[in-house]
């Protein structure tokens, strides 16, 4: 009787364990059969989109003084040309560049997830950072109808520069105003966003597959997700750091007398004027605030993406 009696409970418990296992595989394979496809469904898409709003929204908000700051030195051509203190009024602009940045972060994601999705399947395993590169030039490309005239309104506003409304600047150069240094904004920020986006996937990439080995677990927490984008933030902040400074002096030269004429003459001038050295000016900040600010993208990414679409995985 006690024989039969175990033998029944352990029969049980072995049931049991096998519905959980079957119901974990159950969800692994609901995972994978909506990652299968080369499209997003609207839902997940939404979802992922949402959450990278959530993230460029907090991080612009929260690292915007060391943004001022940093333009305000690549500005100025010689010591307090601008004549405001850099560390006055360091919020100047913030809730112009927040609306802007809804709608480009937005965009952004719009077009970098269904992009990188569609080429993973397309593309061999060891040709993937391809993916990432063109859906991050896709979603650069996408964003900056929306990014390019809200970075002229924001960089003038940190700098002080009269002409720094919408009203103002079509006045003063027309339509055309709101667009002045697009060329320099897609020359660093489609760099930057190929680099960092890329070196996240990456590094993200082999982090989990380490994981899997180890431990068979497949999510990153948000510890590990804010310090790959740390990571992956101050290494292209740096190198992208001349392409940044360019595209400030464009946008905030509003001189009637020989104005700058497009990328290569600021950045001839610049290092006629002022040496090399000086289109690495404000790296210091920008390093900083971009590998901050990468950390907490991705940290918030990561954990926005668990909360509005926690089926589509990492």
């Amino acid at each position: 009787m006690g024989d039969s009696t175990r033998t029944s409970k352990e029969r049980m418990e072995t049931t049991d364990t096998d519905k959980i296992q079957s119901g974990d595989d159950d969800d692994d394979v609901t995972s994978k059969r909506k990652r299968s496809g080369k499209t997003i469904p609207f839902d997940v898409l939404f979802g992922l989109t949402l959450s990278g709003v959530c993230a460029g929204v907090f991080v612009e908000t929260l690292f915007y003084p060391l943004d001022t700051i940093k333009t305000r030195l690549q500005a100025q051509r010689t010591q307090n040309q601008l004549g405001v203190n850099i560390f006055k009024g360091v919020f100047n602009g913030l809730s112009k560049n927040i609306v802007g940045a809804i709608p480009a972060t937005a965009l952004f994601f719009l077009a970098y997830e269904p992009t990188k999705l569609y080429l993973e399947h397309e593309l061999a395993k060891e040709r993937r950072y391809l993916a990432m590169i063109t859906a991050s030039t896709a979603g650069c490309l996408a964003s900056s109808v929306v990014r390019v005239p809200t970075e002229v309104l924001k960089t003038r506003a940190q700098t002080g520069n009269e002409v720094r409304t919408v009203r103002a600047i079509m006045k003063h150069s027309g339509a055309r105003g709101l667009f002045v240094g697009y060329g320099s904004f897609l020359l660093r920020d489609l760099p930057f966003d190929a680099i960092e986006f890329s070196l996240y996937e990456e590094l993200k990439s082999k982090y989990v597959e380490a994981r899997v080995l180890e431990s068979r677990k497949k999510d990153i927490g948000r510890f590990e997700a804010t310090a790959m984008g740390a990571l992956a933030g101050g290494v292209t902040g740096f190198v992208t750091t001349p392409l940044d400074c360019i595209k400030a002096r464009l946008m905030t030269d509003t001189c009637a007398v020989n104005p700058l004429n497009g990328v290569y003459d600021c950045a001839k001038r610049i290092v006629k004027e002022e040496g090399a050295k000086a289109l690495f000016k404000g790296a210091g900040p920008r390093v900083l605030w971009i590998g901050l600010g990468g950390g907490a993208f991705f940290g918030v990414l990561e954990s926005c993406r668990k909360v509005f679409v926690p089926s589509w995985g990492n």
